[in-house]
């Protein structure tokens, strides 16, 4: 019952939550679920491909509902990630990495910038 709750609240999301914000979404709905349960859970999920876990580095895990391979766009003001997809990312081609002993799985690009909610509000602040 808990993991179909943790579940749900991510699948509502329309935006890429860290398991703080499930945990803040799913406490008064589960009672009894801790944030630690909450870590598993997402832990669990990801590794069933139910659902997706994003990360980028100096930031804390997201995670994602969408598991068909695409890619992000991270805001570095506010740490929003957007859904991407593009048809020349989606078919780069992965090199060897046999010599250094890796075997690659999968790959997601992150695009790293200003998302347009930050610009327009620099450009309002700079008026």
């Amino acid at each position: 019952m808990q993991r179909r709750i943790v579940l749900q609240a991510v699948l509502k999301r329309l935006d890429h939550p860290s398991a703080d914000q499930v945990f803040e979404a799913v406490r008064d709905n589960g009672p009894g679920i801790s944030r630690a349960t909450v870590h598993r859970t997402l832990d669990f999920l990801v590794n069933l491909g139910v659902i997706t876990k994003a990360c980028h580095p100096g930031r804390v895990a997201r995670y994602d509902a969408t598991t068909e391979n695409h890619h992000h766009l991270v805001c570095l003001h506010c740490d929003r990630m957007i859904d991407f997809h593009d048809e020349q990312l989606a078919e780069l081609k992965i090199p060897d990495t046999s010599a250094a002993g890796f075997e690659v799985q999968d790959y997601r690009v992150q695009l790293r910038g200003i998302c347009r909610e930050c610009l327009d509000r620099t450009r309002k602040d700079a008026r």
